[in-house]
């Protein structure tokens, strides 16, 4: 049975001529897929202002929300990923796949779109190869350092491909790459708060440097119990901790918090921009997204690779920092023996911290989404 929202869809899709402009954007499943895909499409709605925008995305996954909550449409594939952990579970893998390209057969018709671009997640490959069979333009975006399975096989066909890595040639053409960086959420084209305010924000002083720990939106379980069993070190080396832990950690760590002036811990953050201007150093997991925002404002990090990504993308993340002395890297399997000894080593020598700020802010771009929009603009002849 299709889903009431995709039903509609293809009842009420008579778009073309009512603009001169038709993009989709396929992809999703994590924030780091979203946040830039409608970084993107705001852009191009920026630069285009009558183009019509529709979002392709998997059905029960989180863009089925944040899509509509930007202002955009989206219509949910039943589709699914491959599941690393049990074979069982991908039985009916080939027959929701054959089952998205025809739900992608029937969106393509009845949006005619004029180009589509792929932002990750494994909702966008039916919907890029089943474009790029019928000669419609399509535009890659690998926000990681290490490029997906899917986007290295569409890459071939693909016009331009926007990459936030250097070295990404062992991926993709190299003739088709475009060094863009990430397109990071809207905060960042907003002047950044005082530091006075985000720490007032959070209930913190000024007179102490702060950390600021973010594990992802599910929270990291090695970094927290790490932060646990050691959350004394703060107070005896006066610092302050911003901790964002994860659903599942937060009543945990809202204990701790009553016993200690100089912590705020939360399930989530929801004002980041005050959490970033807040931060005199960051200790993270190294999604595309988070690795993006912190290159933007150019805060010393530790990032703790979460070691089950596909194709441990978030350590060449990471690693493409540390090697030009942008970031510093604890590995999970070294979580305890290693993370507050690193963090302590930063906080003591400013000169390393100044360093890695200049270093890491060389791969920030706040504008990356209007670099996208511009070039996705210029090829299809608008």
């Amino acid at each position: 049975m299709e889903n009431e929202a995709y039903i509609e869809f293809l009842k009420s899709a008579h778009f073309k001529g009512a603009s001169s402009l038709h993009v989709i954007i396929a992809g999703g499943g994590t924030g780091g897929h979203i946040f830039p895909a409608v970084a993107i499409a705001n852009a191009l709605k920026k630069q285009h202002p009558t183009i019509e925008i529709l979002f392709v995305g998997a059905e029960g996954k989180m863009e089925m929300d944040k899509v509509p909550e930007a202002g955009f449409k989206i219509v949910g594939l039943y589709i699914a990923g491959y599941n690393r952990s049990s074979f069982i579970k991908n039985i009916t893998l080939p027959f929701k796949l054959a089952r998205s390209f025809y739900q992608v057969r029937k969106i393509l018709k009845a949006f005619k779109p004029d180009a589509v671009i792929g932002v990750g997640g494994y909702s966008s490959f039916p919907v890029l190869r089943l474009a790029q069979t019928i000669n419609i333009p399509t535009f890659i975006l690998e926000s990681n350092s290490y490029a997906g399975k899917s986007n290295q096989m569409l890459a071939k066909k693909a016009v331009k491909i926007f990459v936030a890595s250097y070295g990404m040639e062992k991926f993709f053409p190299a003739d088709k790459l475009f060094m863009t960086g990430n397109p990071v959420r809207s905060i960042f084209s907003e002047p950044m708060i005082s530091r006075k305010s985000a720490l007032d924000f959070f209930g913190l002083k000024e007179d102490f440097k702060t950390v600021l720990v973010i594990g992802g939106s599910l929270g990291a379980r090695s970094i927290n119990e790490v932060l646990r069993k050691n959350i004394h070190f703060f107070k005896n080396n006066n610092l302050q901790l911003i901790w964002q832990t994860g659903k599942e950690y937060a009543k945990t760590a809202a204990s701790i918090e009553e016993e200690q002036s100089n912590i705020w811990t939360g399930a989530f953050i929801n004002n980041m921009a005050a959490a970033y201007a807040a931060a005199d150093f960051v200790i993270s997991r190294s999604g595309a997204m988070v690795v993006s925002e912190i290159s933007v404002i150019a805060k010393p990090v530790i990032f703790v690779p979460y070691p089950h990504a596909a194709e441990d993308h978030q350590t060449a993340n990471a690693n493409a920092l540390v090697q030009n002395k942008a970031a510093l890297m604890v590995n999970d399997k070294e979580i305890d023996e290693k993370l507050m000894d690193t963090l302590q080593m930063l906080v003591n020598d400013p000169a390393l911290a100044n360093d890695m700020k200049q270093n890491i802010a060389r791969y920030g771009n706040k504008n990356a989404d209007e670099l996208i929009a511009k070039e996705i603009l210029k090829d299809i002849n608008v």
